[in-house]
């Protein structure tokens, strides 16, 4: 990868963390309340469920579609 590229990536991903914590201390200094500051200022970890069904009938479209790129099909 180009040197400036890279920079540019690292220069983005350091933006938009100092900007994720900026709004969060922001966030907890608005709360009135300090119990409800420190709940604020805690990101939330969100646990989501996978579904199967759904990846698997992706990666068969997905897989459909290379073949016809290929020009398997005749």
């Amino acid at each position: 990868m180009d040197k400036k590229k890279f920079a540019a990536a690292l220069a983005a991903v350091s933006a938009y963390i100092k900007t994720s914590e900026e709004a969060l201390a922001y966030a907890a200094q608005e709360a009135s309340d300090p119990a409800q500051a420190a709940v604020v200022a805690q990101p939330q970890m969100v646990m989501q469920q996978s579904n199967v069904w759904g990846i698997s009938g992706r990666q068969t479209h997905m897989q459909a579609n290379t073949m016809m790129q290929m020009r398997m099909f005749k």
